[in-house]
């Protein structure tokens, strides 16, 4: 297998439905809800129109991303937040504390909404006949979030009350469909690699998930900073590695193996074997060649990482 494109094989498997437990919802509903979100994450939440959805993160005072989010506004007072499963008590303890008296309710959803992965046909049929806004006071329809692709398979997230049969399509495993995210090059934070990246690290401003003319949140001089004085260090590649890869474990550089040089920020098992990952990378090292490494200077290497997409040239 290669990084720049999928054997055929692979390639069909990429359509058809995946539950998707390892998700959570985080639910914001009140008057106050997009004035709260649009102080809290990267994204310009009173912009976003019902039946819309975006990339988010919400970050540190230090710029470092805390979390990220597929943000999706049902109704205008009422907002979906999809996260890592793993990242959401603690996410919604911290956006909680932040409330005070603004009219908003903050609540875990997992267990009141059905997630599944939309990828391939599966995606844009379902997309085609979804109402993203439903009733204004409930949450009675599905909803569907337009996610980036994965090598040209469309790919989006439908969120529906629990209860509600999942969409017709063929079967997808989670594992596949986090193949197909990791492929897409647009990384989900999850707990350990929580508080490691800007998001500029993980291409967040290039993915659409970074706002920079929206009022202030939480990092916003740091990541404004990173973006407009040049000094975005490291980006983040897709690479495909031999053996298990997971979230968390260093990158080593072959031309200066006596420190990290890169993290992995999210990983999945390859169909045909092996492990893809997004890794967070030293620029300059990948632009002077080299190998690069997992877990230890003679650990086994990443193929020929590579940009998922062109990165924005001017925000």
């Amino acid at each position: 297998m290669t990084t720049a494109s999928l054997v055929p094989d692979t390639a069909a498997a990429l359509n058809g439905v995946a539950a998707l437990p390892h998700l959570g919802v985080i639910r914001a509903t009140g008057e106050q809800a997009a004035t709260f979100l649009q102080g809290q994450l990267t994204q310009d939440m009173a912009l976003m129109a019902p039946g819309q959805a975006r990339l988010a993160a919400f970050c540190n005072a230090k710029g470092r991303m805390l979390a990220s989010f597929v943000a999706c506004r049902r109704t205008p007072d009422d907002f979906l937040l999809v996260c890592s499963r793993d990242l959401l008590p603690a996410m919604l303890k911290r956006l909680s504390m932040f409330v005070l008296r603004a009219k908003v309710k903050l609540s875990d959803a997992t267990e009141a909404v059905a997630v599944h992965g939309l990828i391939g046909s599966a995606a844009s049929s379902i997309a085609d006949s979804a109402d993203s806004a439903g009733a204004e006071s409930q949450f009675d329809t599905p909803f569907v979030a337009v996610l980036p692709p994965a090598d040209g398979a469309a790919r989006a997230l439908w969120l529906a009350p629990a209860g509600t049969p999942a969409p017709a399509g063929g079967l997808v495993t989670a594992a596949l469909w986090d193949f197909a995210a990791v492929r897409s090059g647009v990384a989900t934070l999850s707990a350990p690699v929580a508080e490691a990246f800007v998001p500029q690290m993980l291409n967040y401003e290039s993915a659409g998930g970074v706002n920079f003319k929206k009022g202030c949140y939480p990092g916003q001089e740091v990541v404004a900073r990173s973006q407009f004085r040049g000094v975005i260090k490291r980006r983040a590649y897709v690479a495909h590695v031999e053996g298990q890869a997971q979230a968390g474990q260093e990158v080593f550089w072959s031309g200066e193996p006596a420190q990290p040089a890169g993290l992995v920020a999210q990983a999945a098992p390859a169909p045909g074997g092996g492990s893809e990952v997004i890794a967070s990378l030293q620029v300059a090292a990948v632009a002077d060649g080299g190998v690069f490494t997992l877990g230890a200077p003679d650990g086994p290497a990443l193929s020929a990482p590579r940009l998922p997409y062109r990165l924005l040239d001017d925000i």
